[in-house]
């Protein structure tokens, strides 16, 4: 699953504040994810949070150097 610093995931459960969107701060054998809606920081297993997510936004493409 191609997933990115910066993009914003849609994961199948809610987190206790209500929210089910996260943005990726960090990736690797685990990702960093903040929840958009408290702002709460969670390190969880590349496996899990992929069988997890549900969509995939994309930050913007103007970000990137041509």
């Amino acid at each position: 699953m191609d997933v990115r610093v910066n993009d914003v995931i849609t994961m199948k459960k809610k987190h206790p504040c209500g929210s089910d969107r996260w943005t990726v701060l960090r990736i690797g054998a685990d990702f960093k994810i903040r929840c958009n809606g408290c702002g709460h920081e969670v390190m969880t297993p590349r496996a899990k949070a992929e069988k997890n997510i549900k969509k995939i936004e994309r930050a913007d493409a103007s970000d990137d150097i041509v």
